[in-house]
């Protein structure tokens, strides 16, 4: 068995193709798809975080209002830059959510990646100390959310409140039981996912990799994956870990999705630059007949290797086909690969 869920990105734009024209388009068709494929059978619901772009950006409210209209689903994120977040305030939003969604959300954290502006976090109020880089700022960010989530108390409380104070240090409030072991940390090198192990974050691992082995994606994916189990088991967690990959799959089951994808499968992973300093792999999208995506994905080892897939979704192209993709992998090629 393996989890299915979907990844969105949550684009919007004015083109004449997209039926997501507005923000109000992206959130509300984002939580109508959630509906959809918890209708389906799926497992969950994945959305992108980026700044300072037509896209889904602060998470928060709209996984609340998905755990709010749905009953079963996983809801999270993939990924919350964390060199923009107040990890406190973060946890505060995270606890809320989380209850009110019934203790469903999986957050994926990390560095992040490029984005629209230079140095976009600087606008939010977040500078790196002197001699730290914006990754240090985010893994300092990551460590204090992370402690903040335990539950335990840590702040003075104030002799005279304007409230009653429980006994002892006070924390941020709410607090939801069981978050902690909820939240990933998005990976983009097999030493990224080595520190992840050692701090009990599930893995997340994406479609791209910042580091080329000369070894094709999905190898190099499944061996970060390898190394990151093992790095679990050396730290001596008690719990098994989670592990999700991310795929752009469709199955060419109508005319529409031989229109949308019958000539676009690309059946190589790519090498390019993602900025100036970072080179990167590529996965390979897969879009195929169902019995020859079952071939070609039961040879990629890093789907085989995770417990959780993530589709990556054309959120453009509206709630009615998004859902119809993701019902044709659920029927027509999970059951085949032993998924369902």
């Amino acid at each position: 068995m393996k989890k299915i869920g979907f990844l969105s990105f949550g684009h919007w734009s004015a083109a004449p193709y997209s039926q997501v024209r507005s923000a109000s388009d992206a959130l509300i068709q984002s939580i109508e798809l959630a509906e959809a494929v918890e209708d389906l059978g799926a497992d969950g619901a994945y959305f992108r975080v980026h700044h300072f772009a037509q896209q889904l950006a602060s998470p928060f409210p709209l996984l609340a209002a998905i755990g709010a209209r749905t009953k079963r689903i996983e809801i999270g994120t993939a990924v919350i830059d964390m060199r923009y977040e107040n990890p406190l305030y973060m946890v505060e939003d995270a606890g809320a959510a989380d209850l009110i969604a019934g203790g469903r959300l999986e957050l994926g954290i990390s560095r992040g990646s490029p984005e629209q502006v230079i140095d976009g976090f600087r606008y939010f109020g977040y500078v790196p100390p002197q001699g730290a880089t914006d990754a240090d700022m985010a893994r300092e960010h990551s460590e204090i959310f992370l402690q903040a989530l335990s539950g335990a108390g840590f702040a003075e409380p104030n002799p005279s409140p304007m409230f009653s104070n429980p006994p002892g240090l006070l924390r941020p409030e709410p607090h939801s039981p069981g978050l902690r072991d909820r939240i990933w940390w998005g990976a983009g090198s097999r030493a990224t996912a080595d520190w992840a192990a050692r701090q009990g974050l599930n893995l997340m691992s994406s479609t791209l990799m910042t580091e080329d082995a000369g070894m094709p994606f999905h190898e190099l994916q499944a061996e970060q994956i390898r190394l990151f189990r093992e790095a679990w088991t050396a730290a001596g967690h008690q719990r098994e870990p989670r592990i999700s990959v991310s795929r752009s799959i469709f199955a060419l089951v109508d005319d529409r999705d031989r229109a949308y994808f019958g000539r676009g499968n690309q059946g190589a992973d790519q090498i390019g630059n993602i900025d100036a300093q970072t080179r990167a792999i590529f996965g390979r999208s897969y879009a195929a007949e169902p019995d020859v995506l079952v071939k070609e994905l039961a040879e990629d080892t890093a789907i085989q290797a995770a417990d959780t897939l993530l589709l990556t979704v054309p959120n453009q192209l509206g709630v009615e086909y998004n859902a119809h993709a993701i019902e044709s992998i659920l029927k027509f090629v999970a059951p085949e690969l032993g998924w369902r």
